[in-house]
């Protein structure tokens, strides 16, 4: 079962699951692209008082499996965007 068919629907929501499920209760993520390239905005109180570095990677872990591979869905992050609510 492919990243897409197991989150039940488009690639662009099956990362924001992705996203949205690691990064807990009340996360947001909107997620645009299309080619293999896309763009992130993620908000969540899991990114208070880290550092942009540990936010980023955050949401990249999230995002490694559909990177995965000769084959991947996703090829590139063009812009990552990690807010807090209070940023957002």
């Amino acid at each position: 079962m492919s990243l897409m068919n197991a989150a039940g629907g488009s690639l662009t929501e099956a990362v924001e699951k992705a996203i949205v499920e690691a990064l807990g209760e009340g996360a947001t993520a909107e997620v645009h692209g299309t080619g293999g390239h896309f763009t992130i905005r993620a908000v969540s109180t899991a990114f208070e008082g880290k550092r942009l570095l540990a936010k980023q990677r955050l949401v990249l872990r999230a995002v490694a499996p559909f990177m995965d591979g000769d084959d991947a869905p996703v090829h590139a992050i063009d812009s990552l965007e990690t807010l807090t609510p209070d940023e957002a």
